[in-house]
């Protein structure tokens, strides 16, 4: 349960920072809302995985899956650019990730 719960921890998370893009400074109401709200269900969500899961696995999984899907939303979706700095910065977080989960937070 605890990886469904990380798992809705950062559907919230990039939910609310893609928002945050949409927002302009949190001059536009609803953008501003679904942000704040956004974030508000993630960290609900993160303190309730962190009863089941160990700190470092589940903060490990959480920031860098949110910050790799929030860069792919951005080339994707948000015109960014596509550099082999970028690809290899997501490759280097996917793998530090995947490095804690095989025992360096266990």
């Amino acid at each position: 349960m605890g990886y469904a719960l990380l798992a809705g921890a950062i559907a919230a998370e990039v939910a609310a920072t893609t928002a945050m893009k949409y927002s302009e400074g949190f001059s536009r109401l609803w953008p501003s809302l679904i942000t704040v709200t956004g974030y508000v269900i993630a960290f609900a969500l993160l303190a309730q995985t962190l009863k089941t899961v160990q700190i470092g696995t589940a903060y490990a999984i959480w920031s860098g899956a949110g910050t790799a899907v929030i860069a792919a939303i951005g080339m994707i979706f948000l015109g960014e650019g596509l550099s082999l700095a970028k690809v290899g910065g997501i490759v280097l977080v996917i793998g530090g990730v995947a490095l804690l989960n095989l025992g360096g937070a266990h």
